[in-house]
């Protein structure tokens, strides 16, 4: 069904068999010793796009901050921490409704936009676990690519609310990618983003984790990294869940009071020759309480063939990828195997 998981989560029962993995998902970890926190790196938004000064110095902490750790927190970013609970406010009032109203918005089976489960694509669907979450996926910008019978209509300001955020976020997806061109000393600083904006798309995805009895043996989702250019998280605000693996050590993700997470995607990963790592993530489940994020990403044209670009290729920094062909199928099925795009292009 559907919408079991969100079902499941009114009625408390416990996660069916196909959400349960086998094994822990820490199996060396004592599970009464919590993960170390990760000391994540806080960039200052208005100081790498304002001229002053310490412009450079933080152009270079961006740089460095997402050659090693692939993820960066990002404040004075210019979306107020209003708008940003109006964000979390209208999808906790959407998950509120009556199922008939849910279900209007109901993805398609083979479908990627509307509220319901990840379409799995693996060669064994049966013996995937599946996440223990739910989700809403919607195309924002280009705006002529919106599928608005997707778009909730309940809670009657849902739409507003989305189309304010979404276009302050795209602000912010367009300023970043040319910050990190300059961070890496690029002639055009256009050039990462023309892999956006050259017939590439950025969709909204609103996630819902429930409360889990058995946090140990579940996962709202699965280790991966992103398939997109790069990817903004809203956080729930509340309750932690997004872990981090560095050094072959997985890290709790804090949540920074008005801070957005910016994670590099794999195409991103290519584009920059290795320069920006694209981190590898999940999120954990709390067995009390429920937990909400918002994900805006960008993705290439589909289609589109992503190389590194030239101007990162050199004697001294040799090519590191081969060009790969963006496709949303390719990605999902990456995902579902738990492999990733840059280690099949990796020369």
């Amino acid at each position: 069904m559907e919408y079991s998981v969100h079902e499941l989560a009114i009625t408390g029962e416990n996660p069916p068999a196909k959400y349960i993995y086998t094994d822990s998902i820490n199996p060396s970890q004592d599970p009464s010793i919590p993960l170390p926190l990760l000391e994540i790196p806080v960039i200052d938004f208005n100081r790498i796009t304002t001229p002053s000064v310490g412009t450079g110095a933080e152009l270079e902490r961006l740089r460095s901050a997402l050659s090693s750790y692939g993820c960066v927190m990002v404040t004075n970013h210019g979306v107020e921490s209003s708008l940003m609970d109006r964000v979390r406010l209208v999808f906790k009032q959407f998950l509120a409704l009556p199922m008939e109203q849910r279900l209007k918005c109901q993805k398609e089976a083979d479908g990627f936009e509307g509220f319901g489960s990840d379409m799995i694509l693996t060669k064994d669907v049966a013996a995937a676990v599946r996440h223990f979450s739910c989700r809403l996926r919607l195309t924002t910008w280009p705006e002529d690519k919106r599928q608005m019978k997707y778009w909730p209509e309940q809670p009657h300001d849902f739409r507003e609310v989305l189309d304010e955020y979404s276009s302050k976020l795209l602000v912010l997806h367009d300023a970043t990618l040319r910050a990190m061109a300059r961070s890496l000393s690029l002639d055009d600083d256009s050039t990462f983003l023309n892999a956006v904006r050259e017939g590439g798309s950025i969709s909204a995805r609103f996630n819902f984790y429930p409360p889990c009895p058995t946090p140990d043996r579940a996962l709202g989702l699965k280790p991966h990294s992103d398939g997109t250019v790069i990817t903004y998280l809203l956080q729930d605000g509340e309750v932690e869940g997004l872990q981090v693996l560095k050094d072959e050590q997985w890290f709790r993700v804090p949540n920074v009071p008005d801070a957005l997470v910016l994670h590099v995607g794999d195409h991103l990963e290519i584009m920059s020759n290795g320069e920006f790592k694209s981190p590898v993530h999940r999120v954990v489940l709390n067995p009390e309480r429920q937990r909400m994020s918002v994900v805006i990403a960008s993705f290439p044209e589909e289609g589109r063939q992503i190389e590194p670009l030239e101007g990162l290729v050199s004697g001294e920094r040799p090519r590191l990828y081969r060009q790969v062909k963006y496709s949303i199928v390719d990605q999902v099925g990456y995902y579902w195997s738990g492999t990733r795009v840059t280690d099949d292009a990796r020369i």
